[in-house]
């Protein structure tokens, strides 16, 4: 290596905080919610010939890390078999497909290339949540889906914007085929300004250490994540490590998909081997390939934070198995639950699986699901349709440093839910309650952090609401003598009293809404980690002082418990 460790150091941060400012200018500018205020987003630099990761932003969605080097991959390779437009500065491509490196139709990714001397030097990609993209419901999480046609507008990559200026007619179509587009374009311009900005950016890092300089740099970071991901492997014993995680239904059949893993260090390769997993599902619960993979690496980036973010980070991890399971789906299979949670039950596997080989260093399974509510409808005061798409948090597992955290984001990113009082000025609904979900924490001597329990209230006109949640038939598994963590609940009350479950739990669809009609949800708590008996006493005490286990229960869950601190 001819670059000094202070450039390569100086050169990766600059790489990283090009990619932050994207991140932070495309909430800033976004319209909607779920980006401007959830954050449900992500940014990045790829490489020129295979779009292979270079660096992301460090409060980007992790499930996107594998998906948009995917995403940029099939790009390239669509230009270079001339099944798409050559591109020419100032273009940037959409696509939303999620067979090709994608995840649920609702992720809309862009993409430019960014030139140098009149070549391509890399590419600058993002990907955002849009609250709609067409299909069956809105808000695109649709339950019951048996095709992706049902999911919505699916894109493949087209020059959204040629040589700076959007393309009207691609923009109508794609304003013509899906609900509320007259918000859309705030959001379209958004995701584009990012890209924008990045560019500027990173043109003045390249045009102070020069381009052979800085090519030389990610060539190092690749080779160093590389050697850094190899280390770590190290640390796992041969193996196998064998584990399952259990997704509820596929929102049509009601009965559970099983996700089976073996786990084993072969050399200095990592072996995800899911032979055995579920046949490809009826409903929406199959995953693609490229969310899978990504699922598999934001789960060792869970383990091993340390490890830089960069394409060579995932090349001595090695996924097989998943050819004629759900995990591997093809087209038409539906697939809008793949990332918000298939991936997560992924993750957890690889959680399970590596707890019993890195006890000190893998938490009990968290909360694992993104709670999807989607409410669509008429607000006759405002005279205007909408869809609110609302995510929410739920327990983290204990670990051996501690009990987990409350309420925490899924395992997939960083998205927070949005603040109640942004959802309220922007919706006609009413949240009534908003608090932990008591009793969900799974006890161990590590107990789990507890879920989310919110009740939202329709206030006006009629809507239509839908679910895509899991972790409603079994709870998050322990670990090591630890309890699952409590199940997610979906209750709708209306305005009389009444209060139906979906039949699926927590997946269901077009449940039509009235004015004072209130969706509740209870979202899961993270697993507890070690023997139950083993808590502090004074632990439990104070949990149930503060109400988070009743003392009955608190008996119940941490045998030896009587009631005494001492």
């Amino acid at each position: 290596m001819s670059l000094d460790p202070v450039t390569l150091a100086v050169i990766q941060a600059g790489l990283q905080q090009v990619c932050d400012e994207m991140d932070l200018t495309f909430s800033r500018a976004a319209f909607s919610p779920v980006i401007a205020e959830a954050d449900d987003r992500s940014d990045g630099i790829y490489g020129a010939e295979d779009g292979a990761l270079i660096a992301q932003g460090a409060r980007g969605l992790p499930v996107f890390v594998g998906t948009m080097q995917f995403s940029t991959r099939h790009i390239i390779e669509r230009i270079a078999r001339g099944e798409t437009g050559a591109p020419e500065p100032g273009d940037i491509y959409i696509v939303n497909d999620p067979y090709l490196g994608g995840t649920h139709l609702m992720d809309v990714r862009f993409a430019t290339p960014f030139w140098r001397d009149g070549k391509i030097f890399c590419w600058l990609s993002n990907t955002g949540h849009w609250p709609d993209t067409g299909g069956a419901v809105p808000g695109g999480f649709s339950a019951s889906a048996i095709s992706a046609e049902q999911e919505g507008l699916r894109l493949p990559p087209v020059k959204l914007f040629k040589k700076g200026v959007l393309d009207p007619e691609i923009y109508q179509i794609i304003a013509s085929n899906i609900r509320v587009a007259e918000q859309r374009i705030g959001d379209v311009q958004a995701q584009a300004s990012a890209l924008l900005v990045g560019a500027e950016r990173l043109r003045v890092l390249l045009d102070r250490y020069g381009d052979a300089t800085v090519a030389e740099a990610i060539a190092e970071m690749r080779a160093l994540a590389a050697r850094q991901m190899r280390a770590a492997v190290a640390l796992i014993g041969p193996g196998p490590w064998v584990s399952e995680a259990v997704v509820d239904s596929d929102g049509v059949v009601d009965a559970p998909l099983v996700i089976r893993l073996q786990l084993r260090r072969e050399g200095e390769a990592l072996v995800f081997d899911f032979a055995g997993s579920s046949a490809p599902c009826a409903g929406p619960m199959n995953s693609v390939r490229a969310t899978t993979l990504s699922s598999v690496y934001l789960a060792m980036r869970h383990v091993f934070p340390d490890v830089p973010l960069s394409a060579g980070a995932f090349e001595p991890l090695r996924v097989v198995g998943i050819e004629g399971t759900f995990l591997d789906a093809q087209y038409p299979r539906p697939v809008s639950g793949c990332a918000a949670e298939v991936s997560q039950r992924i993750a957890e596997a690889v959680f399970a699986a590596l707890v019993q080989a890195l006890p000190d260093r893998v938490t009990a399974a968290p909360a694992g699901t993104s709670g999807n509510f989607g409410l669509g409808g008429h607000d006759p005061e405002r005279g205007r349709d909408y869809v609110m798409y609302q995510i929410s948090g739920g327990g983290y597992g204990g670990s051996a440093q501690g009990d987990g955290l409350s309420n925490g984001c899924s395992t997939i990113g960083i998205s927070k839910a949005p603040p109640v009082e942004i959802m309220e000025q922007n919706f006609p609904v009413l949240y009534r309650r908003y608090a932990l979900h008591e009793g969900s924490g799974g006890a161990g001597a590590q107990r789990g952090g507890f879920g989310l329990d919110y009740e939202v209230e329709l206030l006006r006109g009629t809507a239509r609401a839908s679910f895509v949640m899991d972790h409603g038939r079994v709870g998050p598994q322990g670990a090591l003598g630890g309890a699952a963590g409590g199940v997610n609940r979906v209750e709708v009350i209306r305005a009389d009293g009444s209060v139906t479950v979906p039949e699926h739990l927590s997946k269901a669809q077009d449940i039509p809404m009235a004015p004072g009609d209130r969706v509740r949800v209870r979202t899961p708590g993270g697993g507890g980690y070690g023997d139950p008996a083993q808590r502090d006493p004074a632990a439990v005490a104070e949990d149930v002082r503060l109400g988070r286990y009743s003392e009955a229960r608190a008996r119940a869950l941490f045998p030896g418990w009587t009631g005494d601190p001492d």
